[in-house]
């Protein structure tokens, strides 16, 4: 048994060195997170005792509900928009021949390559100057009505590997294009599905730059990564408090992982064959 042990050890040495290397920051800010003031400033890494109130505490402060909730209305209806915007393009680029079909697609890889800070300075004088929406979260979240190239890009790939067999089968029993895609290709395309609302989530929960750049002047607007600067700003010398205010912005996000994690196996594993 120690020998098998050692093999083990051994085979998988490299995995366990990379583990490691991903998991002690969060073990680091999660206990720093639970110490006293005083401990924090030490090089002790151990808290004792745990002080769990500093999570309460961080909680309380003003504002930071106000944080949480727009950062979920962002991420929420900014994922929901996606989808519904992203999966008709890429079933149409996917499974429709049509005039243009390729340069269609080229365009949307295109927009991939263009940097966000190109467009920024034109798109803020429109909601500002001339949409009077600035200070709001509707300039980060309308735009994700209208699609999103990594995630058109993506479900795309995806829906090439349907066999057309089975789109052809459904409309010889007199299905619509749009009954197709409901009732054919998307329960086929969930993994696919769930894991670009799993990468837009993520991007809305964690973006600071749209935030900085619309919600800066309305602190009732502000989310989440624009208020933890903020936060830390006002209490830098509170090093507990910061890490605990970290814990509580990074939390929902890796428990959404570990739930979703099927999703990306299936999404590699599952082919058109499938259901």
């Amino acid at each position: 048994m120690r020998r098998s042990a050692l093999q083990w050890v051994a085979v998988h040495a490299l995995a366990i060195a990379a583990a490691g290397f991903f998991v002690v920051p969060f073990a680091f800010v999660a206990l720093t997170a639970l110490m006293s003031n005083d401990q924090s400033l030490t090089r002790e890494l151990w808290p004792h005792p745990f002080v769990w109130h500093n999570l309460v505490e961080v909680w309380h402060t003003p504002g930071f509900g106000t944080w949480w909730r727009n950062t979920l209305i962002y991420a929420c209806a900014g994922t929901a928009l996606t989808l519904l915007s992203s999966v008709p393009v890429a079933y149409a680029l996917a499974c429709f021949r049509f005039r243009g079909r390729n340069l269609a697609m080229m365009v949307v890889i295109a927009t991939m390559m263009l940097p966000a800070q190109v467009s920024i300075v034109p798109l803020y004088l429109v909601w500002a100057k001339d949409l009077h929406l600035s200070g709001t979260l509707w300039p980060l979240i309308v735009p994700m009505a209208f699609g999103d190239a990594f995630s058109i890009f993506l479900l795309r790939q995806f829906l090439l590997t349907i066999p057309r067999e089975y789109l052809e089968a459904a409309k010889v029993d007199g299905c619509s294009d749009l009954q197709v895609l409901l009732r054919v290709v998307l329960p086929m395309a969930r993994p696919a599905v769930a894991a670009v609302a799993l990468f837009q989530f993520f991007y809305c929960w964690n973006d600071y730059f749209g935030p900085q750049i619309y919600t800066s002047e309305n602190p009732g607007a502000w989310t989440l990564s624009y208020g933890l600067q903020s936060f830390k700003s006002a209490h830098h010398t509170d090093w507990n408090l910061t890490m605990a205010a970290t814990v509580l912005v990074m939390a929902p996000v890796i428990v959404l992982f570990f739930f979703a994690q099927r999703a990306f196996i299936e999404g590699v594993t599952l082919t058109g064959v499938k259901g």
